[in-house]
């Protein structure tokens, strides 16, 4: 490959990625993308002559024209040669069928449901708590109105101008509103134009997760946000606000169907060893890998004991790993040997 190094003031003469470095770009030339579509007999036979044993052609055919060759492609891509081009994505691990390639997809779309649904709790009891507490204490109904509950914190928008974060989260807010479908957000624009937005106990309503973990990072430091903090038995706002973050990320990954299984997430979690319940002793969470499925499930479970106590999500994933097939590796997901022994996988 030819990287040609110019000044920023320098115009690229051919197609390109720009990369800029000390005030030089780099301009790698980029390839013509010339594959061809495959039928589902050609993608079967490509799978087979890379080392893939497929035991039932049709049946291959049929799982590959409901979940296609190139979502299945993340579940094949760990156990391939990806780095020698000439090595042709050749299958490094012997002996793996296709229907073990199937069983760990199964798995994976299994543990998104049962994440999506815990999830799901946390974030109705994140929401209650917000507008129950902050309602209460300013004894405002637009209380996320009142621009002083929160920080000034001056960003960059996505054109480049220099705005607060909180009016990036209130335009957010709007948007999420005017989205809405529901018969309350109608019912109020129908019969007030003042304030413009509905209460918090209507607008928090339909804030996404994502949303709703800003809107809590956001907040200034005071006795209400961390009482919300100590109600989900956590010691301070800053964990709870990276728990929040790194949840709803978890999140959106089960709600648009993406691989969770051995991603590596944005958010690093900050674990914490002096929690109000049982969690992690210190010495472990020094070993757990925080970008890791482990280190945001336990911040779920931690969580959902506390708001549902009788949640049976325990027994449900440890009921899924007994059925998730030969090629799954704990390790993966970044769970610790001794995982099982930990206080938070102990009780309950």
């Amino acid at each position: 490959m030819i990287i040609y190094i110019c000044r920023q003031y320098d115009l690229p003469r051919f197609p390109t990625e720009q990369r800029t470095t000390g005030g030089l770009r780099v301009f790698i030339p980029l390839m013509e993308y010339k594959k061809k579509p495959l039928s589902l007999t050609e993608q079967v036979g490509k799978l087979a002559v890379r080392g893939l044993i497929i035991d039932d052609e049709e049946l291959a055919k049929r799982y590959l024209s409901n979940i296609s060759y190139y979502r299945l492609r993340a579940y094949t891509y760990p156990f391939q040669e990806n780095a020698d081009e000439t090595a042709d994505h050749h299958f490094i691990r012997t002996g793996i069928h296709f229907s073990d390639i199937i069983d760990l997809y199964c798995f994976d779309r299994r543990l998104r449901s049962l994440l999506f649904n815990a999830i799901e709790k946390i974030e109705v009891a994140v929401r209650a708590k917000l507008v129950q507490v902050y309602a209460e204490a300013t004894g405002n109904s637009h209380w996320f109105t009142n621009k002083n509950l929160f920080q000034h914190k001056e960003v960059t928008d996505k054109n480049g101008n220099t705005t607060t974060a909180y009016d990036m989260l209130m335009k957010d807010i709007q948007s999420e509103i005017r989205r809405s479908n529901e018969d309350f957000i109608k019912h109020y624009k129908a019969k007030y134009d003042t304030p413009p937005v509905p209460p918090s106990w209507m607008t928090l309503e339909v804030l996404s997760l994502g949303t709703l973990s800003r809107m809590y990072e956001l907040l200034n430091r005071s006795a209400q946000k961390k009482e919300i903090a100590k109600a989900f038995g956590l010691p301070n706002e800053r964990i709870l606000a990276n728990w929040l973050h790194a949840i709803a990320v978890l999140r959106n990954c089960c709600a648009h169907h993406s691989r969770i299984w051995n991603r590596r997430y944005i958010v690093n979690v900050q674990l914490s060893y002096n929690t109000t319940y049982p969690f992690i002793d210190k010495s472990t969470i020094k070993s757990i890998r925080s970008n890791k499925l482990f280190a945001i499930l336990c911040c779920i479970k931690y969580i959902s004991d506390i708001i549902s106590p009788d949640s049976d999500l325990k027994r449900n994933f440890l009921s899924l790993l007994g059925d998730s097939g030969q090629l799954l590796n704990m390790k993966d997901m970044g769970f610790p040997p001794n995982w099982k022994y930990l206080e938070i996988w102990k009780n309950r």
